[in-house]
């Protein structure tokens, strides 16, 4: 695919496990397997929550399994001026709007009612700010690569953060900005984020930016039914090369790629050279939750 561009986007909370893998291979091999460029970029606009080193670690982790990145690494926490520059347009357009409110004080509703939409209720305290999700597209509608059609109303999920109180950027408006600038041709990322799209969609829109194709990938969980995550104390993935050669394998699996059993001992370089030349998106199951093919693993 001419000009395909993906990219996987850690946030360095910690090392990588292997629901992190299953996004980091797939958006890996659906570029190779187009000949595309694959980047990568550390989401790291959240300093509290990214220890020293863990960057360091998620790229050296990668590299064990062979997921090598096409140009220089992207750290967000570089990316002040740019995000300051896109709310700023969105506050023209009365599409963005400084929020007093605290968590506590919204608690009884499912979503933020949008007190401060038509000013600041307490104009001494602290502002976040929101994006006006009533005044944007809507509703939005989009081709899921594996989910097909979906149609949402972000007014109906609400006013989402942009900025935070503390002067942190959100999720949510870097991701867009950074997306565009890098000129990400397609998201490849899990099931957990399809509900995000619909802000996502809104804001490229208000600020003119093109939109990728969307493919979100089934979530891995473990024997006790919660998804992999940081969170969740998953375990890190291994980087002793048996280990690796053998998770490898068991991802392809998890992907429904169907590896031939041959190819479970093989080097990194080779199952990736058979996965990307095989890789196919009709395999994939449209199904939320995937459990865990494998034993659990020791880290090293």
């Amino acid at each position: 695919m001419p000009g395909y561009r993906g990219r996987f986007a850690p946030t360095p909370s910690g090392p990588l496990h292997f629901g992190s893998l299953i996004a980091a291979l797939a958006s890996f091999l659906d570029a190779r397997h187009v000949g595309g460029c694959w980047l990568v970029r550390i989401e790291d606009t959240d300093p509290p929550r990214c220890p020293p080193g863990a960057d360091t670690q998620i790229l050296r982790q990668l590299e064990a399994f062979g997921l090598y990145w096409d140009e220089e690494v992207r750290y967000q926490s570089t990316r002040h001026a740019a995000y300051q520059n896109a709310l700023d347009r969105l506050a023209a357009q009365s599409l963005a709007y400084p929020c007093s409110c605290s968590r506590k004080q919204w608690r009884e509703h499912a979503v933020y009612p949008g007190w401060c939409r038509d000013g600041i209720r307490q104009p001494d305290q602290p502002v976040a700010w929101r994006l006006r999700s009533d005044l944007g597209l809507r509703p939005v509608t989009w081709q899921d690569r594996l989910f097909d059609e979906q149609t949402f109303d972000p007014a109906q999920l609400g006013d989402v953060v942009l900025k935070r109180k503390d002067d942190l950027w959100a999720y949510q408006l870097a991701v867009v900005i950074d997306d565009a600038d890098q000129g990400i041709s397609d998201v490849v990322r899990g099931h957990d984020l399809l509900d995000n799209t619909p802000w996502q969609r809104q804001l490229q829109v208000a600020l003119g930016l093109p939109e990728p194709r969307y493919l979100h990938l089934p979530l891995i969980v473990a024997d006790n039914g919660q998804k992999l995550s940081k969170q969740n104390l998953a375990p890190a993935l291994p980087t002793r090369d048996d280990a690796v050669r053998t998770l490898l394998h068991q991802a392809l699996i998890a992907l429904d790629q169907a590896p031939s059993a041959e190819l479970a001992s093989a080097p990194v370089a080779d199952q990736l050279a058979a996965a990307t030349a095989a890789w196919d998106v009709s395999r994939l199951r449209p199904e939320v939750f995937k459990a865990q093919p494998l034993p659990r693993h020791r880290s090293s």
